[in-house]
């Protein structure tokens, strides 16, 4: 069984939304498990540790559930064209990942939220992918054969799915934007077994 890790930060539950329905597509593809992870808030002033299960929502992930993957979405609101400050965090303990080569050659993928729709989707994209190159992963986007790229007028783009949450983080996905999560991991599990 192939295991995609949709791992995530989510505030607002827009990101987590978009995880759930990224894990719906991966396991539509036949012998690919989907394990949904977050990670914790950060401290401003000094490193906390919380319980190993947050009170609601998937787990805390762990340096060992991205070394098993096969595939790895990575997803975070949009924090000023950026990912947010706690999946960056974690990202930064993975230098025994880059030292041992565990993530080479694997796909990845990445999505975001944001308040605004030119509120830095893209350039928020870019920049979770840059870690994931430096582990030699595989990225992977969305293709124009995904017609609704052509027709969405919220989120959605080539580098991966987007989400219009709007200024109060309220707004529904739309189903251009469901459509293209579920793309996204039905394209990660289907590289991932494909690999």
């Amino acid at each position: 069984m192939k295991q995609v890790l949709v791992l995530y930060y989510s505030r607002s539950g827009a990101t987590a939304n978009m995880a759930k329905l990224i894990a719906r597509g991966a396991e539509g593809v036949e012998g690919v498990e989907a394990i949904l992870r977050t990670v914790p808030e950060v401290s401003e002033t000094c490193e906390a540790t919380d319980e190993k299960v947050p009170d609601s929502g998937a787990p805390y992930v762990s340096l060992d559930e991205l070394k098993t993957c096969d595939a790895l979405a990575l997803g975070s609101p949009t924090r000023f064209g950026n990912m947010a400050a706690p999946l960056k965090y974690f990202l930064e303990k993975t230098s025994g990942h880059w030292l041992s080569g565990s993530l080479v050659g694997k796909p990845a993928g990445v999505f975001t939220s944001t308040s605004s729709l030119h509120g830095g989707q893209e350039t928020t994209l870019l920049s979770m992918m840059i870690p994931l190159l430096h582990h030699g992963m595989l990225i992977t986007g969305l293709p124009y054969t995904e017609s609704e790229l052509l027709t969405t007028t919220t989120g959605g783009t080539p580098y991966g799915p987007s989400h219009l949450a709007g200024a109060t983080s309220n707004l529904p996905i739309s189903d251009d934007e469901k459509a293209l999560c579920i793309a996204l991991g039905k394209r990660l599990a289907t590289l991932a077994a494909a690999l």
